[in-house]
């Protein structure tokens, strides 16, 4: 019996890897044009990393974190989310202590373990931007306007921009008071989970994807009539931003976010181009994060964007560009005698900046020559007798025939980059 790939996981194999390296460029770049930085952390951490951030009565930590106990007997998570980790990370470093302002981007596997789903894994790739330092609003404008950007860099037009705020400490009190008095109002209408989450976390219940509870939803409160002065000034300058720089946004007093550490602004980027699966990036203003993670308070927003998801956009949308041949020279060797000469051959062009590919498998020049084709390698480099004597190699140009014999040292002069 062949032994299968883990339900949920995928290979990214060596004809779609191009895509992804496409998708990386371009994010590393819109990342650099707004000062970010890249950061890598482990793809694991203590399990308190997540519990402590993420909030123990979230799915997430309750249902689809893998989590286990390591040889040490510690318990060790995947990470399912990536702001926890930066987080943690850079508390251990003191980084909050050296920089004022701290911009740093990520792109990398997490996991969850959920039902797999288009676009949705649980093995998954994510890219991510944090910005920490700056508790004013124009900080939350700044990284929506990066997700902005890096969505036009793609080209991609079907989009929306949702955006809501769940106001300070103070406001976000009032607010759950609120839905607690009005859901417990009409507790006939909610699910066990919500029942549950109505203890635990009212604001949890507004992210309830369970059609039944649809209409006692959308007639909850909304939160934007329980801010006091901070809070609502704080939305309406983040909206003024955006506007003045040409972003359209819808206002959705329901969008709340699945995670437990976000305060203030909230948001979230849709495309029709998903189907109902719609959402491919979010995020917010977390605040109290550090402080949950044992740090003094310190403020700090950002966002995370499904590459899976983005890469779904793309083909829906046909935005990925034909990539060309990925191989410059294949190497036809006529008789095993050359195998030396045509590894010297490679290596001048191999040093001159090309991809070479030589001929291991020891076949015939006809099935070379056909393999040449199958790669779209640009040239074949021919070594055959003649060729060995003169101490010389044939390049021909396989798009349009014409072959031209070069010694070895008007080859390196000639085909530089």
């Amino acid at each position: 019996m062949k032994i299968q790939s883990i339900r949920g996981t995928r290979d990214i194999l060596p004809d779609q890897i191009q895509q992804w390296h496409y998708v990386y460029d371009i994010l590393k770049r819109t990342s650099e044009k707004y000062g970010f930085e890249e950061y890598r952390t482990p793809i694991f951490e203590k399990t308190e990393v997540f519990k402590r951030s993420i909030g123990e009565e979230t799915d997430i930590v309750n249902k689809e974190m893998y989590t286990f106990l390591d040889k040490g007997g510690d318990s060790i998570t995947l990470r399912p989310e990536m702001t926890a980790a930066i987080v943690r990370s850079i508390i251990q470093n003191n980084l909050n202590q050296i920089h004022n302002i701290i911009r740093v981007w990520y792109f990398g596997p997490f996991f969850r373990y959920e039902r797999p789903q288009k676009g949705r894994l649980r093995q998954f790739h994510q890219y991510g931007a944090e910005l920490i330092g700056s508790p004013f609003p124009e900080a939350d404008a700044e990284i929506i306007d990066l997700a902005i950007s890096i969505i036009n860099d793609f080209g991609i037009k079907d989009y929306q921009l949702l955006i809501n705020s769940l106001g300070n400490s103070v406001s976000r009190q009032n607010y759950k008071s609120a839905l607690v008095e009005y859901f417990n109002s009409n507790i006939e209408h909610l699910s066990q989970e919500s029942k549950q989450r109505l203890i635990s976390n009212p604001l949890r219940i507004l992210d309830s994807k369970d059609p039944s509870e649809k209409d006692v939803i959308s007639n909850a409160p909304s939160v934007l009539d329980y801010f006091d002065s901070e809070s609502r000034d704080h939305f309406e300058l983040v909206l003024e931003l955006l506007k003045s720089s040409g972003i359209n946004y819808e206002i959705s007093p329901q969008l709340v976010r699945g995670l437990d550490y976000y305060s203030h602004t909230v948001f979230e980027l849709r495309s029709n181009a998903l189907g109902s699966q719609d959402s491919f990036a979010g995020g917010g203003r977390y605040d109290e994060l550090f402080s949950q993670m044992g740090e003094k308070p310190t403020p700090a927003v950002g966002f995370a964007m499904g590459i899976e998801r983005l890469l779904l956009i793309l083909e829906q949308s046909a935005l990925i560009p034909v990539f060309p041949s990925k191989i410059d020279f294949y190497i036809v060797i006529q008789s095993n005698d050359y195998l030396s000469f045509a590894r010297k051959v490679a290596n001048i062009l191999r040093e001159n900046g090309y991809k070479v590919i030589i001929e291991l498998a020891r076949r015939s020049f006809k099935s070379q020559m056909r393999d040449a084709n199958k790669v779209q390698s640009k040239y074949a480099a021919i070594i055959g007798e003649q060729e060995f004597a003169d101490n010389s190699v044939a390049i021909k140009n396989m798009e349009t025939s014409e072959q031209i014999v070069y010694t070895l040292d008007n080859l390196q002069k000639t085909f530089k980059k």
